[in-house]
This record gives C-alpha cells, sequence and structure tokens, in this order.
C-alpha cells in the first residue's frame, strides 16, 4: 500500500523548495546524474514513449558552446552552475516503441502524423523534464528550471543531424540561498481549481 510521504520529504520536493539563481562551489558527481536518470526514467509517458533525450552539460567545452544561446538574465547563473541539463524532444520517438510498447503496434499510431507527434513528443517530453526537478530535489539537488534561450542554437551546437529539438533547459548543483528570490504568491485552490 503507498502511503503519503512524511512533512520533512513533501517540504524538499515542493513547499521549502526554491528556483535557484545562485550556486555554491560544491560539484555534481556522474553518479549522482544516472541515479538521477535511474529515476526520471520510471515516471508515466503515454505508451512507454519516453520521448526526453538529456545532455548533462558540465564541462567548460560544453558551457562554452552553450553561452551563445543564452539570454543576458541567465547567463551568469548558468555558466556557475555545476551543471546543466538540456531537456530535448526526439521527434523519432516513436521509432522505439516496438521496444517500449511491444505489446502494440504503437509505431503505426505515429508514423505519417506530424501533430500528433509534435504533440505527444512535447507533452511528454515535459513530463520528464518534470520528472526530472522533483528527482534531483529528492536526491538533494537544487534546480533552475529556464525558458530564456534561443532554442535553435542550443539545437545548432548540440543536435545539428539528429532528430532532437530543445525544450527547456535546468541547471542543477547546491545553491547559493542568499541568490534565491522572495516567493511568489500562488493561487489558492478555488481560485483555479473545481471538484465536480
Amino acid at each position: 500500500m503507498t502511503r503519503a510521504l512524511d512533512d520533512a520529504a513533501l517540504d524538499q520536493l515542493f513547499r521549502t523548495a526554491r528556483t535557484q539563481n545562485g550556486w555554491t562551489s560544491e560539484g555534481v558527481d556522474d553518479s549522482t546524474l544516472h541515479a538521477l536518470y535511474d529515476l526520471v526514467k520510471m515516471g508515466p509517458t503515454s505508451a512507454n514513449c519516453s520521448p526526453a533525450r538529456f545532455v548533462f552539460v558540465k564541462s567548460a567545452e560544453g558551457k562554452e558552446k552553450l553561452k551563445p544561446a543564452l539570454s543576458a538574465n541567465n547567463l551568469q547563473k548558468t555558466m556557475a552552475a555545476p551543471v546543466t541539463v538540456i531537456i530535448a524532444n526526439d521527434m523519432e520517438f516513436y521509432q522505439h516503441l516496438p521496444k517500449l510498447f511491444p505489446h502494440a503496434d504503437a509505431k503505426s499510431w505515429f508514423v505519417g502524423n506530424t501533430e500528433m507527434i509534435k504533440a505527444t513528443a512535447f507533452r511528454n517530453a515535459s513530463l520528464e523534464g518534470a520528472y526530472l526537478i522533483l528527482a534531483a530535489r529528492a536526491l538533494g539537488l537544487d534546480c533552475g528550471p529556464m525558458s530564456g534561450f534561443d532554442a535553435a542554437k542550443v539545437d545548432e551546437a548540440f543536435f545539428a543531424g539528429t532528430s532532437y529539438v530543445t525544450n527547456f533547459l535546468v541547471n542543477l548543483g547546491h545553491g547559493d540561498p542568499s541568490k534565491v528570490f522572495g516567493r511568489s504568491p500562488r493561487f489558492e485552490f478555488d481560485e483555479v481549481a473545481k471538484i465536480v
């Protein structure tokens, strides 16, 4: 039977977790990134399609490749982050469905259906990116997700000649609490939700 997480876990994942804008000098080792992916891959996607592709940019060379694509507001914090994850959508994800969803001919659902491919890839890779944020927090990392960048430049630098297109970026590491902005307001339940 699944039980609710305790308050400490809920705080770490949601209530006290914050989007980070600055980083300590503590790094993130490769084994942690492997453990992170091993959690992310278990999150649900439609027909187990798993369209997200991840590039963990850690090296100085990788950061230099990424730098021209970043907006001015995101440049300094991204260059300082121990890791920046590029979450991409594989627009040919359906080619892998015979392996990932073997009990149906799911590949045939997508072949030639460009709009369905685009919608499915974007929706499910975005979900996988959200799983990455929560999994990173569960492993004791802080996150700074971003959409302030030139996706075409990221694609050119990292995905030329592939079927991958950039979705969004997430900085990972150990956040500097002095760089965190004040918590912005959130909607109350009755403002955005109803039970029918």
